[in-house]
């Protein structure tokens, strides 16, 4: 049901879902999508009573970083993580900010992704130092476009525990609303 949920409320970002299939690659560099996926992206029949969610802080949803991504990537392996989930984003993003009071501050999304994910910021404008995931020493600016190519925000990146990206593992833009 939460996978359900979850896969709802994010597929207008167009996020393919092999990215959640548990231990399947994917066939298709697009479009590869099990049965058992489409089930789970096809919304439950509508039940007499709606499902509550809880609202919570968006912030909530992020784990504190100290900016290395090294050690983020070992604390997943550690606690059993699938990997590190980060959102690209710059101050004054108004789909970031949409991004967080609509999906991100919703208990079923933050309790799903916090469960199987680390998840981080990174500020695609910011001088902050930063250690990418071989340890090297860039800025947050640096390390969002000459890493990953982010150019325009939210940009959520899934990293698997080997350090890569998952395939299909990119988002980019804000959904409609959950």
């Amino acid at each position: 049901m939460l996978r359900t949920i979850v896969l709802s409320a994010l597929i207008s970002l167009s996020l393919s879902a092999s990215v959640f299939a548990e231990d399947k690659p994917a066939d298709d560099k697009s479009t590869a999508v099990s049965t058992d996926t489409k089930a789970a992206a096809t919304p439950a029949p509508a039940s007499s009573e709606p499902a509550k969610v809880e609202i919570r802080d968006a912030a909530q949803f992020f784990d504190e970083s100290f900016n290395n991504m090294k050690d983020e990537l070992e604390t997943a392996k550690t606690e059993g993580k699938k990997g590190v989930l980060m959102m690209f984003e710059m101050d004054e993003c108004p789909f970031c900010q949409r991004m967080k009071s609509t999906v991100l501050n919703r208990s079923d999304i933050q309790d799903y992704y916090k469960e199987n994910f680390r998840i981080v910021t990174v500020d695609i404008e910011g001088d902050v130092e930063l250690s990418n995931f071989k340890g090297e020493a860039t800025t947050q600016k640096d390390f969002s476009l000459k890493e990953f190519r982010v150019r325009a925000t939210p940009v959520f990146q899934f990293i698997g525990l080997d350090g890569e990206p998952m395939k299909n593992g990119r988002l980019t833009g804000a959904t409609k609303d959950a």
